[in-house]
């Protein structure tokens, strides 16, 4: 009879392969298949019902910018940040109906109090920017960000870890901050700009395996930012079990709508009010 070591590594083999054959059919399906185009039109009246969830988004919700607010995670993770910052995004998030005010674990208390009473919750980075911290350390900072006032979880998945083929310790490290959050909701940031395809597939299938609820970019730190083709290929990999965050150099409406279309169903940004009110900002996440 085979350990329990021998079983998890089986699964986890198993997980890898098929991860792969996704892979394989997420490419041969994008040469077969034009992108569609991506249009906000003016004026149309906003349809009732927009629900943030782990499914796609049906684009025809999506009749003008400010319909965009539902999905949009409004962020500030500046290490300069003030509180008076956090509360100035809070009464933002407030203000134009976003989904949740995205913070470092310092912020939450502030960022829980603004938004008591309205829709938006607040979310904690854990183990941000890097990933590099120890799997208590990060599942002690998720709990006590939770224990702070957050109703989300965004962890940096372990990148040399990944990098090492080390699934095991990548799917454990998950896991730990999954428990440590249930049974909040946590998503996984990938990094993308430091993967390759296969690397993203299986990231994306060992974040499903852990439990997450949401695979997300990057970090807006690291290297490139969120794109269609990224979107396309998560999605791909985690079905609609699973929700993708799009993070890192969402700037406009027409950027939010590319990715949405592509497969996003929650965007990170901190040009989150440039995006529902028709502008193209310069920020940098």
């Amino acid at each position: 009879m085979p350990s329990d070591a021998e079983a998890f590594f089986t699964v986890l083999e198993e997980l890898v392969d098929q991860a792969r054959h996704r892979l394989h059919a997420w490419k041969v399906q994008q040469e077969a298949v034009p992108a569609p185009a991506a249009v906000l039109n003016a004026e149309p009246p906003r349809p009732p019902g927009v629900k943030t969830a782990t499914a796609r988004v049906d684009p025809a919700t999506l009749q003008k910018a400010t319909d965009l607010a539902p999905y949009i995670d409004h962020t500030l993770l500046k290490p300069e940040a003030r509180a008076e910052d956090v509360v100035r995004v809070a009464e933002e998030a407030r203000q134009y109906g976003f989904a949740t005010v995205c913070v470092n674990s310092c912020h939450v208390a502030t960022a829980a109090r603004v938004l008591a009473g309205s829709s938006a919750v607040p979310i904690a980075v854990v183990g941000f920017p890097l990933g590099a911290a120890l799997s208590s350390a990060k599942a002690f900072e998720a709990r006590e960000a939770i224990r702070a006032g957050a109703r989300e979880i965004d962890m940096v998945i372990n990148l040399g870890a990944l990098k090492a083929h080390d699934y095991q310790r990548v799917h454990q490290d998950i896991a730990e901050v999954v428990q440590a959050s249930h049974p909040l909701p946590v998503k996984v940031i990938l990094e993308t700009g430091h993967l390759t395809d296969e690397e993203k597939v299986i990231a994306c299938a060992l974040s499903k395996a852990a439990g997450a609820a949401f695979v997300k970019t990057s970090t807006g730190f690291g290297p490139g930012g969120a794109t269609v083709k990224d979107i396309e290929l998560m999605r791909a990999v985690v079905g609609d079990e699973v929700g993708v965050k799009a993070s890192g150099g969402v700037r406009s409406a027409e950027d939010a709508v590319k990715l949405i279309r592509a497969g996003a169903n929650r965007l990170g940004a901190s040009a989150s009010v440039a995006i529902v009110t028709g502008q193209i900002s310069t920020a940098q996440y």
